[in-house]
Formats: C-alpha cells, sequence, structure tokens
C-alpha cells in the first residue's frame, strides 16, 4: 500500500475512497493517465488502468495493484465488497453527472461525495517529497534556459505573439512535456494588465516587456516572471521596478516554516503600500506550485494557513499603473525549517535589453 493511501487514511471517518479525476488518480497511484479509477481502503489500493495504458502501469513498478480496467460496474463492486467497504468517499471536484453515476453504481457501499477527501488530498501535495522538489526544480530549469534564449531574441519589430511563441518552442527544445499555463508576454502599456493576452503589437524602444511564463516536467509545473527593458528605462519605470525587487526581498526573507502566509503576503504589501502604489498591487503575493499550476497554500491577505517545510510557493509582487506600464517579478521558493530556498536562479535585476 502506498504511503500517501495511509496518510489518506490517517484521520479520516470514511473507510474507502474512489478517485476519477485525473490530477488526484495521478498523485495517488503515482502514475499519470487520462482514463482509470483509483480504489483503495486502510490496507489495499488497486488502479484500474484503462487499456490503452495498462502495460505502461503494469510495468512502471507501482507501490499499488495494477488491474486492467474492463467493467467498472462490476469491479468497482467487487473490488469495494472485497476491502469490506462501508463508508466510500468520492471526490466533489469531479462533474456532478460522474458523480451521480458513481453513488448510484455503489450505493450498497455508501459511496457520495465528500470534501473531506478533497481537502486531505490537497493538503497532502502542499508538503513536496524530495522526487517532487526535484521534479519541479528541474521544471524551472528548463524555463530558465528558455528565458535565457529570449533575451537574445527580444527587440524592437518583434511582436508578443512571436515571444510567446519563441518562449514556448524554446521550452519544448529544452525537454518541457508542455507548457504550465497560457504563456504571458505582453509589452508597454500592455504590461498594465497583470494577465494581459499576448497580442499583434509589436515591441518598441523604451518599452518594458513582461514573460510570464512555466514548464511542465515529471507532470510538475514551474512558474516565474520578468520583466525586462527595450533600449531604455524611464526613472520613473526603474524606480516601480526596484519597489517590486524590494517587495518581493522582503517577502522571500520572512518565508519559513511557521509562518502565517498572510503575514507573507503583508511583508510585500508594505514595502509597495510605503512607495505609495499600494491601489496598483491588485492579487496575491504568491500561490503553492505541484502537479497543478494554482495549488494550496496562498500567500494571500485572506489565507489562515501556516507555511509548512516542503511548500513551494511563488512570491510574485507586482505594480500595474494603467494605460502605462506595470511590472512583477516572479520567483518559487522551497520552504524550510528555517527559511526558504529560492529555486529560480534567473537574474531579478532589471535587465535593459
Amino acid at each position: 500500500m502506498t504511503g500517501r493511501v495511509a496518510a489518506l487514511f490517517a484521520d479520516s471517518d470514511f473507510d474507502a475512497a474512489v478517485i476519477t479525476s485525473e490530477v488526484s488518480r495521478r498523485y495517488m497511484s503515482g502514475f499519470e493517465m487520462s482514463d482509470g479509477i483509483f480504489v483503495c481502503s486502510r490496507d489495499r489500493a488497486v488502479l484500474l488502468a484503462d487499456g490503452r495504458y495498462f502495460e505502461a502501469a503494469a510495468a512502471a513498478g507501482l507501490d499499488c495493484e495494477v488491474q486492467l480496467l474492463t467493467d467498472a460496474r462490476r469491479q468497482l463492486p467487487e473490488l469495494l465488497g472485497q476491502m469490506g467497504a462501508g463508508h466510500t468517499a468520492l471526490e466533489t471536484r469531479i462533474s456532478v453527472r460522474e458523480a451521480g453515476r458513481l453513488s448510484d453504481m455503489l450505493k450498497q457501499y455508501g459511496a457520495s461525495p465528500d470534501e473531506r477527501l478533497d481537502s486531505v488530498i490537497e493538503q497532502m501535495r502542499t508538503v513536496k517529497g524530495d522526487a517532487e522538489v526535484r521534479l519541479i526544480t528541474a521544471a524551472q530549469r528548463i524555463a530558465e534556459a528558455a528565458f535565457e534564449h529570449v533575451l537574445g531574441f527580444i527587440r524592437a519589430g518583434v511582436t508578443e505573439l512571436e515571444l510567446a511563441a519563441e518562449l514556448e518552442y524554446a521550452m519544448r527544445r529544452s525537454g518541457a512535456e508542455g507548457i504550465s499555463f497560457e504563456t504571458i508576454a505582453i509589452s508597454g502599456a500592455n504590461t498594465s494588465k497583470p494577465h494581459g493576452v499576448p497580442s499583434g503589437k509589436v515591441i518598441e524602444m523604451g518599452d518594458l516587456v513582461t514573460m510570464d511564463f512555466g514548464a511542465v516536467y515529471g507532470g510538475y509545473h514551474s512558474d516565474m516572471t520578468r520583466t525586462v527593458a527595450v533600449g531604455r528605462v524611464s526613472d520613473e519605470q526603474r524606480h516601480v521596478y526596484q519597489t517590486v525587487l524590494s517587495a518581493g526581498d522582503a517577502a522571500l526573507s520572512v518565508l519559513c516554516a511557521g509562518v502565517r502566509c498572510a503575514d507573507a503576503d503583508a511583508a510585500a504589501r508594505e514595502i509597495i503600500e510605503s512607495a505609495g502604489y499600494g491601489d496598483r498591487f491588485n492579487h496575491s503575493t504568491g500561490h503553492g506550485v505541484g502537479l497543478e499550476i494554482h495549488e494550496l497554500p496562498n500567500l494571500s491577505p485572506r489565507s489562515e494557513a501556516v507555511l509548512e517545510s516542503g511548500n513551494i510557493v511563488t512570491v510574485e509582487p507586482g505594480i500595474y499603473l494603467p494605460a502605462r506600464f506595470g511590472v512583477r517579478v516572479e520567483d518559487m521558493a522551497l520552504i524550510t525549517a528555517d527559511g526558504c530556498v529560492n529555486l529560480t536562479k534567473a537574474d531579478r535585476q532589471l535587465i535593459i535589453l
């Protein structure tokens, strides 16, 4: 039985679980596939693998049984009967239709959506093991290699869409399985939009260019943002950049196991507010990263969470001046017992191309 399964039931009052969502199934089984079911109890775990994946799953050396999924209506009740299931938890993150289908199929085992199942898995995922840290770090190195590449590509006359495409191609060429999210590559006045969408706008001399992007490697995501200047930079742009950089430094300096997420957010926000830009920082300071690009915990003013060793969070303060320009600098940090390790090695100082 997997260590994750043991942790799943450590403080749970359900005695079996049926997991069908792709990300949770992958996390619990250690195997990625687009279709399948993970079934577990306190002393047994079975991955029902679709025929397209069965051979690979069976050969993967997983810490659970692997069976060929042929007829869920027969196999699921049989497995739960063998496990002596009573209260069987289903995920709440699946569709209402899927939940209804499973509840009807497994009503004799008290199967019903249970938010506690989702909550336990989400909390487990916040603490990364050594293998997960290695994969996220590898994904980050791929993204950084792409960033170094596009520093030689960015120039007046290149469009935002061309820059986004070049970033994504460079990540693929360096070994990325995919991109973490839709790449943001924006310039000039468009940088005042925190989640601006690349367009046919041509980069011009004097523009700031913001790139927010990440790579997927081994199923795990990276996330980074850098803002660079083309040709020249104004005193105001430099001041805003330095303010954002100082805000990021302040947050990174307080990150540590035992620190409240809201306090880490406050450390960055105080710098920006003191500089007179408090109303121009309109998002949280950071979020967890892992199998999904946005995970718990959140470095947010509203968060009640406390950081733990093994959390990996972004630190991404920003200042956005509508219709003029914006600046964001984002790193990823691994929380430790006595501080944090910045997993992002790309230059954080203002680069003028």
